[in-house]
């Protein structure tokens, strides 16, 4: 199965309708106020091929509820730490999670296990500074010790400078369950404006 790509912290109209043209499985607009990527705009008509996903952090069930109807959002990514319950809720919403991890060496992967039934997909970021967009790469040979069937997204400094190394990543017996590789900052050439030439460079490696 191909990998699928997402395009997170778009923030720019025109930026938003080129990216599109490259036709990435997702895109990702930020509702964060204290992101540099925090999305105020308008999302333009997309292709339906391409998921629409809000990313919220630590927000409440109406701010995701409000958000997710006004700007027609397949997939709520939870970039917090939001408990299983909250999940739950907007599973019983009918909304379609992702839920966030931060990852370093002494990640404990036990934990998964509480929201393994609470979200669609996890995904799998660097722990850093900022809930995301940190631009840097965790070492995903700590996924060796992820066991579960839950499929995930790989997340954290993923550019065109690194597309050998992910292609080799996804050759491992623990990536199996990687379905989409997440780029931000690695293909911007200023907070939530992307370049157009790294980010079709990108999916046309894939």
């Amino acid at each position: 199965m191909a990998i699928k790509i997402k395009i997170c912290g778009m923030k720019f109209l025109e930026n938003i309708n080129e990216i599109a043209s490259f036709k990435p499985d997702y895109l990702g607009f930020i509702f964060y106020e204290k992101s540099p990527r925090n999305f105020e705009n308008n999302i333009p008509n997309l292709p339906k091929s391409i998921k629409k996903v809000g990313v919220f952090v630590n927000a409440s069930l109406e701010d995701v509820r409000e958000k997710v109807k006004q700007y027609g959002l397949d997939f709520v990514q939870l970039h917090g730490e939001e408990s299983t319950e909250f999940c739950d809720l907007l599973q019983k919403n009918k909304f379609k999670v992702i839920k966030a991890f931060n990852i370093d060496k002494d990640f404990n992967f036990n934990q998964l296990h509480y929201y393994i039934n609470s979200c669609n997909y996890f995904l799998f970021d660097t722990k850093g500074t900022n809930y995301g967009g940190n631009g840097i790469t965790f070492d995903w040979s700590i996924l060796e010790n992820y066991h579960l069937d839950k499929p995930y997204f790989l997340s954290g400094g993923i550019g065109i400078e690194n597309i050998d190394e992910v292609k080799s990543f996804l050759t491992k017996v623990y990536a199996k369950n990687c379905i989409a590789i997440d780029c931000n900052s690695k293909l911007e050439l200023s907070p939530g404006f992307k370049s157009t030439e790294k980010t079709k460079q990108l999916i046309n490696a894939f």
